[in-house]
């Protein structure tokens, strides 16, 4: 007495084969997407938890990443980088209103809570 799968000749062998690696992408695809999702729940919660922090600092560089297109809607992503007084300099990514009102070289004071930008106050620059 053969096996069910003997039976079927390589036709049996073949479509477990093909459904242990549907079910292997399966279950790495969410794991993937679960490991996302605990990473950016974790990143917001110590956001939370962190102090509100406010600093002298200056906007050294700022930038812009525009991802998507073709097929797709694009999407652009701002980035704005601050030196701080002791040369620390920190990236943030900032929404296009705040990014707008920001002018490389600006000095002010920047207001941050983890990796989270809350505000940059500018102080007036004697030019």
């Amino acid at each position: 007495m053969g096996s069910h799968l003997d039976d079927l000749g390589g036709f049996g062998v073949t479509f477990v084969l093909v459904a242990l690696f549907i079910g292997l992408i399966f279950v790495t695809v969410f794991g993937v997407i679960l490991f996302v999702v605990v990473r950016l729940l974790l990143e917001w919660s110590r956001n939370n938890h962190a102090p509100l922090v406010t600093v002298p600092a200056s906007v050294v560089a700022m930038r812009n990443e525009v991802t998507g297109g073709g097929d797709t809607s694009t999407f652009t992503h701002h980035y704005a980088t601050f030196e701080l007084r002791g040369g620390e300099r920190l990236v943030f990514q900032l929404n296009g209103r705040d990014f707008g009102m920001l002018v490389e070289n600006d000095r002010g004071q920047l207001s941050y809570q983890g990796t989270r930008y809350r505000a940059f106050a500018r102080t007036p620059q004697d030019r």
